[in-house]
């Protein structure tokens, strides 16, 4: 039976760590850039976090000069002897020899090693590029880590779609620009040359793989190519009795007016725009807009020419992202109730027990004969205090772990620290360190959202006392000190007596996703910094001179105090 359980709870956190590495998987979009090779780079960072690897490789393929891109990230737990060059060549010649010999054995050896390599090929046929993962493993792949290649490359090939189409959009943007300079500069010279180019630039206009829209200066909609067509489901004619303003939403009508008004002013000679078009089935459209006036020639009227490209389905998952960030947030505090139930249990039971042995007291006062009045008052007042103190827990406890909005407000910080100290206290202790305050008593208040800032204190006192948990050879000690900042802010430290951090880490600590812990998700410190930026202030870590590092963050007073 026990080794059933034991084998159950095995299978539970392998599963629970597979989840974790598809989150982090699926969360790589948030973080990289539309360069290609910097997408790449930071999937086989990725891809050495949650996969046991002795290195990941990956060529691509680039869609403008079709030369080849090869990157390689070996494993920092295990340094090959081969200089990384050698390994290229080597997978190289692996994927050419690979090429006419569909059986060829999946190894490659590198010095004296043998090590098992997976190809992942980017795209439906290899046709965006090749990732190649390598293993001594004998058991390399299982079945977890094909799912998790697949999920990564599957990730990697559609951001890499996507960088491709937005640098192709962005080049027939910039050529269509191009384009209708030359064809104004053409009609400025005579009426003749105008209708020779006119057959070019309408061909351009209709087959450009962006939305090319030309409205009189009052918004008439005058000509749309295909694309924009297609983008609000009305054909040309029909948009012709409209004005774009009459299609546009009512919450960006004024500021599209107001870039419209710079433009007319000869404050700008362009504008870019993101809004949304109502399309004709009901639905509204985000679009980006690059709207420029153009002049033909002193005779001809002036007119407006916009770019557009459909920006709806990354609204959407920008959207999306927003949501997950904020419940991911939430699912991190509810998190920490497991680690604090103990010291919640200990802060509830002492008042409970006191209730019990002061009502017992009581009781044993009024049953005297004569019943002993006074002794029976202070009896009870104890109890009524010890039951506020009860009251008091479950309600900090509440505050802390409740699904709200947040919901910005003066506060203090010092007492919103005490709070979450008490909470996390007895927690602290078992771990054997020693919790010191240092709260300065002139601290003015600030303006923010208490449970948001509670859990960022959390998080670092969680941090520093993880990071204490190996010390034994000194005190581990940790400080929680509030002071004034600069001129117009607050700062809380969290300072601990633990193992410290590296040069090197310290640009990534704050980075979504990265940990230095076992076990642990690299989202604690992420989730903080966006509470802190939010707050309009920053979060910072910094060595101590001795042994272990500080925690700090800034936020603004209330400009009122």
């Amino acid at each position: 039976m026990n080794a059933r359980v034991e084998d159950s709870a095995q299978e539970i956190k392998r599963l629970q760590r597979c989840l974790n590495d598809l989150v982090s998987l699926l969360a790589l979009p948030a973080i990289w850039s539309s360069e290609p090779s910097e997408m790449v780079a930071v999937l086989l960072e990725a891809l050495l976090r949650t996969v046991s690897l002795d290195f990941a490789w990956a060529r691509l393929t680039d869609p403008v000069s079709e030369t080849a891109i090869e990157i390689l990230r070996p494993s920092d737990s295990r340094q090959l002897k081969p200089i990384p060059i050698e390994i290229g060549e080597v997978v190289s010649d692996w994927l050419k020899r690979r090429e006419g010999n569909s059986q060829l054995p999946p190894t490659i050896q590198l010095g004296k090693e043998n090590l098992l390599i997976f190809p992942v090929p980017l795209g439906v046929e290899g046709e965006i590029g090749m990732i190649v993962v390598a293993s001594e493993r004998e058991d390399f792949p299982n079945q977890i880590e094909s799912l998790l290649l697949s999920v990564a490359t599957n990730q990697a090939s559609i951001g890499l779609r996507e960088a491709a189409l937005l640098r192709k959009q962005k080049r027939i943007a910039i050529e269509l620009e191009q384009r209708v300079a030359e064809r104004t500069a053409t009609l400025a010279q005579t009426n003749e040359e105008l209708r020779r180019s006119e057959g070019k630039w309408k061909s351009v206009f209709d087959n450009s793989a962006v939305g090319v829209v030309l409205t009189s200066l009052s918004g008439r909609f005058i000509a749309a190519n295909s694309v924009f067509q297609e983008m609000v489901g009305y054909a040309e004619d029909e948009l012709q009795q409209f004005t774009f303003f009459e299609i546009t939403h009512e919450e960006d009508i004024g500021l599209n007016r107001s870039l419209l008004g710079e433009l007319f002013e000869g404050k700008s000679q362009q504008f870019q725009i993101e809004k949304r078009f109502q399309s004709k089935d009901g639905d509204f459209v985000w679009a980006r807009l690059n709207v420029c006036m153009v002049s033909v020639s002193e005779q001809a009227p002036r007119f407006l020419m916009a770019l557009v490209e459909d920006i709806t389905q990354r609204r959407q998952s920008e959207e999306a992202l927003a949501k997950a960030r904020s419940e991911l947030a939430r699912v991190a505090n509810i998190t920490s109730l497991g680690v604090l139930t103990a010291s919640i249990a200990h802060e509830v039971n002492q008042p409970l027990s006191g209730i019990i042995t002061n009502a017992g007291t009581c009781m044993r006062m009024l049953s005297a004969d004569p019943p002993n009045l006074d002794g029976a008052r202070e009896t009870v007042r104890r109890t009524i205090r010890d039951g506020n103190r009860a009251a008091d827990v479950i309600s900090r406890l509440r505050k802390l772990y409740s699904k709200k909005e947040p919901s910005p407000e003066p506060m203090d910080l010092n007492e919103a620290t005490r709070e979450v100290t008490a909470l996390s206290l007895t927690d602290i202790q078992r771990s054997g360190a020693v919790l010191r305050h240092d709260l300065a008593d002139d601290l003015p208040p600030v303006i923010g959202d208490r449970v948001q800032l509670q859990q960022v204190i959390l998080n670092l006192l969680r941090n520093g006392a993880d990071a204490m948990s190996t010390i034994d050879d000194r005190p581990r000690e940790l400080l929680v000190r509030t002071e004034r900042h600069e001129e117009s802010q607050v700062r809380l430290s969290v300072k601990d007596s633990g193992v410290g951090f590296t040069p090197q880490t310290a640009e990534k600590i704050f980075e979504a996703f990265y940990t230095t812990k076992t076990d642990g998700m690299g989202i604690g410190l992420s989730i903080s910094r966006s509470i802190i930026e939010a707050h309009q202030g920053r979060i910072w870590a910094m060595p101590n001179d001795g042994p272990g590092a500080t925690f700090s963050f800034a936020i603004p007073c209330n400009p009122i105090a």
